[in-house]
């Protein structure tokens, strides 16, 4: 190497003022990196801040109902933010804290332990009912709440565990519901049942065949499909076959969408009867004037019947581009009920929340709120509607008003 080399070698490793500057500022962002992140009281002006989880599906075919539902919780923790909350005589901000587990029980119990992990106090979710049960002994193992607004299989509440709510009426009622309006409302006299692989439409159909056939009416054939098919030929064949003047479907209401409009492309003229997912905005927009004649069975009362409906309507509508799905309303009540505990019982505690819950009677947007000792909902009501000139229209009420 020689003596010129040598020098420029050393220029290169001496740093200049620029390169000292850069050093500087590389060292600067790392020590930012490592230093601890603000808690979130700081950030709040030393509020506490208070976690409640979510769980449902936010994506997939039921996406639009599980982001109706969030937003409706986000809402009701708004509102109790603004109206001010203290714990212990400090403020306190509550939360949400979202979770997608894609309407899929293994991914349910994923998104459970990570909720649990995070430190909330209570859960509002899940919306199918395998998820829901999935997730249940997750938090009944860390004792932490979960009232599940839309999971309508009873097994649910079934589990023996002390942290399992439902803000809804379960199967049980509503297939009774179901087979009392299609035997004595349609005249139904052969009927085919069609339904999923899925706990919710398994035990829906079980329920509905069984208050038919208790009150003398006739199940001319039993189809199973998968939940994930759009192929309902061989099914609505084997309906055809029987005669079936009525066809009830125990499944979600994108699927039922696709169904009816399979009944109409092999003119079948037997109504269709389903039940919770098919009362939505969505079902209206797949099935165009296809979907005319349909009729579904939802939870609760009707939406215009509800004690405040319009402003939370008005509320939502301000906030979100979203459409109001059905199960939207039991989402806002659960999260309210949540906040409504945590005052009562001023703690944040799980344990302390979710014995409020068992003895609480809690007037919400839905109606009065109190459940049994399994975790049910009291007197449920139940709303029958049908598809009338491309809108859900009611048509039957059942149980409480």
């Amino acid at each position: 190497m020689t003596r010129q080399d040598r020098a420029s070698l050393r220029a290169l490793r001496r740093p200049t003022n620029s390169r000292l500057l850069s050093m500087l500022l590389i060292l600067l962002a790392l020590l930012t990196c490592w230093l601890p992140a603000p808690s979130q009281a700081a950030t709040s002006g030393s509020v506490r801040v208070v976690q409640i989880g979510f769980a449902g599906p936010l994506s997939g075919s039921s996406a639009r109902i599980g982001k109706s539902q969030m937003h409706a919780a986000e809402l009701a923790l708004a509102e109790a933010n603004a109206r001010g909350a203290t714990i212990g005589g400090e403020p306190v901000i509550f939360k949400l804290l979202p979770q997608d587990d894609r309407g899929d029980p293994n991914t349910a119990a994923l998104v459970a332990t990570y909720l649990v992990k995070s430190g909330v106090v209570a859960v509002i979710g899940h919306w199918h009912t395998g998820a829901s049960m999935q997730a249940a002994s997750i938090y009944n193992t860390a004792g932490i709440p979960q009232i599940a607004p839309g999971s309508s299989g009873h097994q649910y509440t079934q589990n023996g565990y002390a942290t399992s709510f439902r803000i809804i009426g379960h199967d049980d009622d509503g297939g009774r519901f179901a087979s009392v309006y299609a035997l004595q409302n349609l005249k139904a006299r052969r009927i085919a049942v069609i339904h999923d692989e899925t706990t919710f439409g398994t035990m829906l159909a079980a329920q509905f065949i069984r208050g038919v056939q208790d009150k003398g009416g006739e199940i001319v054939t039993q189809q199973l499909i998968s939940s994930k098919t759009s192929d309902f030929n061989a099914a609505l064949m084997e309906s055809g076959k029987k005669s079936a003047d009525l066809i009830f479907f125990g499944g979600l209401g994108p699927q039922a969408a696709a169904l009816v409009l399979s009944m109409r492309r092999m003119s079948i003229t037997a109504p269709l009867l389903a039940a919770d997912g098919i009362v939505s905005p969505l079902f209206l927009q797949l099935t165009g004037t296809g979907g005319n004649g349909t009729f579904g069975l939802a939870p609760g009362q009707p939406q215009e019947k509800m004690t405040g409906w319009k402003k939370f309507q008005e509320k939502f509508n301000a906030t979100y581009d979203d459409p109001i799905e059905a199960f939207a309303p039991f989402a806002y009540d659960a999260a309210n009920m949540i906040v409504a505990a945590i005052q009562q019982t001023n703690s944040q505690q799980p344990a302390r929340i979710n014995a409020a819950l068992h003895s609480m009677k809690y007037k919400g947007l839905t109606g009065t709120i109190a459940f049994d000792a399994e975790g049910n909902l009291n007197n449920p009501a139940f709303t029958i509607y049908q598809v009338q000139s491309g809108k859900w229209t009611a048509v039957q009420a059942y149980g409480k008003k």
